[in-house]
């Protein structure tokens, strides 16, 4: 019998188990941060006792707390730093919102605001401003004349279009360094330039994913600080609660500076969201030796499910092999990250990291990545040391054929699949560029045929889960409104379960959460709407009216906190 001092019911409602059986209940009873019991209204109210305190569901239904497989958790709130330009539909929009700032900053300090656009994918840009351009030097100039502005570029992962935009005014321009002979440090950078005068305009434009300006030609901006990060952490918490999400999975990895904030919450107490970090490492040199050394030497705390504890731990690492001059560029700024949180010198040559695999699965670490030839390269380290069924991770996952299906089944692999891209944002391109093939895109219904295991996952783009829950169900594509390759739809209750149940299998903790079952870490989020009934379309609306994590309230929408100052 549980703790009646320590225990709430929450009852007259719709408990979704996601249990082996899709048991669907009335009541719940948690006590000392697990599940005790769950069942009728009736019994549950006995088994609870008349002291316990009770949340009335009120219809409304329960579920597990979401996993997010793939978060970048830690930018939502960093996006709450910076004066926003969301809404400005025109270059006068823009300079109000600048001489805003000016007017309460000191002359010379700096004034670094969000790109422009509208969150959450910043599209459209520059042809919603009024004037179809975006402004110049001398116009920001006018709005701040006593200190230097730039405006941000967008993380070009949010819209997958390009070019990224970002601009500097003349002092900005002048504190970098900047002037009508430099030169863009890569190809795929363009400083603009006025035709008459050959001076540039302040305006950069970047034709790649990743900004690399303000790495290079603008690293002179201020950065994101340590507190900068703790804050904004603390409100993606309370951001990623509001969408009924209890849980992450970083599989990119995280840089030493942003798990410095992860350490300092989670210093100060239970986390309202419990993360599971794969570790971003900042290689020195892209040398087998001397990569393999390092393993060698602190490895061991990535082995297995890594270091910590229920609320955070650290385990496993991220790698690719896009050893690029683009990503040395971008590490120019290391330890800083920027927008990214991961080490752009995580990557190696193909060689190097292949090598690094293989002493990695000897040391029981865990590896995830998303080279485009990652399989190869599982398979080539499985030849040397096993790693079936260490759950080793593909993120990412975009297009698949049945053979891969297959060797991924083989592997053991766990997949986080980004249908927010290539169902919704590219699934109309993908669909007429595969043609007979279009079923291979994000191929779930196939995945779980197969019995891989697959994690949904919001890449922060939105960070509400429902969005590829929604993306699972109608797979619609945002171009055109037509449902792509409708044979890879699932049902409702599967998406959910890779929402949740999945999750919990990536972070190798199936056996304490992902469902609601007796013994259970008591993760809930009661809904605004249920997911398993509501009209198709309007899943992606679905937020969280109250949530708990180990049995504590940790949001009540009634109660939401504003953001940290």
């Amino acid at each position: 019998m549980p703790d009646k001092s320590n225990t709430t019911i929450l009852s007259g409602g719709k408990v979704v188990t996601l249990d082996p059986q899709s048991t669907i209940a009335e009541a719940i009873v948690v006590s000392g941060g697990r599940i005790v019991a769950i069942g009728d209204n009736g019994a549950m109210a006995q088994a609870a006792g008349p002291d316990a305190a009770r949340v009335d569901l009120a219809g409304r239904t329960a579920i597990p707390g979401l996993v997010d497989g793939h978060a970048h958790m830690d930018r939502e709130g960093l996006k709450l730093r910076l004066p926003s330009l969301a809404g400005a539909r025109s270059i006068d929009d823009i300079l109000e919102r600048v001489a805003a700032e000016a007017r309460n900053a000191k002359p010379g300090e700096w004034i670094v605001t969000m790109p422009i656009g509208d969150p959450p994918y910043y599209s459209g840009v520059p042809g919603l401003l009024r004037e179809g351009r975006v402004p110049t030097r001398q116009e920001l100039d006018e709005a701040a004349p006593n200190n230097p502005v730039y405006i941000r570029a967008i993380w070009g992962h949010w819209r997958n279009t390009l070019p990224l935009v970002s601009i500097a005014n003349t002092e900005a321009l002048r504190l970098a360094g900047v002037t009508r002979d430099t030169i863009p440090p890569a190809a795929t950078i363009q400083i603009d330039k006025d035709h008459a005068t050959g001076e540039p305009t302040g305006v950069f434009h970047e034709f790649n994913y990743k900004p690399i300006v303000e790495h290079t030609l603008m690293s002179i901006i201020p950065r994101f600080t340590l507190e900068d990060r703790i804050a904004g952490l603390r409100d993606s918490m309370r951001i990623y609660n509001a969408v009924g999400t209890t849980s992450v999975f970083e599989g990119h990895g995280i840089a030493a500076e942003v798990l410095a904030a992860y350490q300092a919450l989670r210093d100060e107490g239970p986390t309202s969201v419990r993360s599971h970090l794969m570790f971003s490492p900042s290689w020195p040199a892209p040398d087998s030796d001397f990569v393999g050394g390092l393993l060698d030497s602190w490895g061991a705390w990535l082995s297995g499910r890594g270091l910590g504890d229920e609320y955070l731990r650290v385990g496993g690492l991220y790698t690719e092999s896009d050893y690029s001059e683009e990503n040395l560029l971008r590490a120019e700024t290391s330890p800083y990250s920027g927008w990214a949180g991961f080490n752009y010198d995580a990557c190696l040559p193909e060689e190097v990291m292949v090598d690094m695999m293989i002493d990695a699965a000897r040391h029981d670490i865990r590896v995830g990545s998303f080279t485009p030839n990652i399989l190869d390269l599982y398979e080539k380290v499985d030849r040397t040391v096993p790693i079936v069924d260490k759950r080793w991770v593909i993120e990412h996952v975009g297009v698949l054929s049945a053979d891969e299906i297959s060797r991924i089944r083989n592997l053991g692999l766990v997949l986080t699949v980004y249908t927010g891209r290539y169902v919704y944002q590219d699934g109309a391109m993908l669909a007429r560029e595969l043609g007979d093939d279009a079923g291979h895109i994000a191929p779930l219904r196939s995945l779980l045929d197969a019995g891989v295991h697959v994690s949904l996952a919001t890449d922060n783009v939105p960070p509400s889960m429902f969005h590829p829950i929604w993306h699972a169900t109608s797979r619609i594509a945002e171009e055109t409104g037509a449902v792509v390759a409708p044979e890879q739809c699932v049902s409702r209750e599967e998406a959910l379960a890779c929402a949740c149940r999945e999750g919990a299998y990536l972070t190798f903790e199936e056996d304490v959460k992902g469902t609601l079952e007796l013994g259970k870490l008591a993760d809930i989020a009661v809904l605004s709407d249920d997911p398993l009934t509501i009209e198709e379309a309007k899943i992606p609306e679905i937020v969280a009216d109250l949530v708990l994590v180990g049995g504590e309230i940790v949001y009540d929408c009634a109660k939401a906190s504003k953001p940290s100052a």
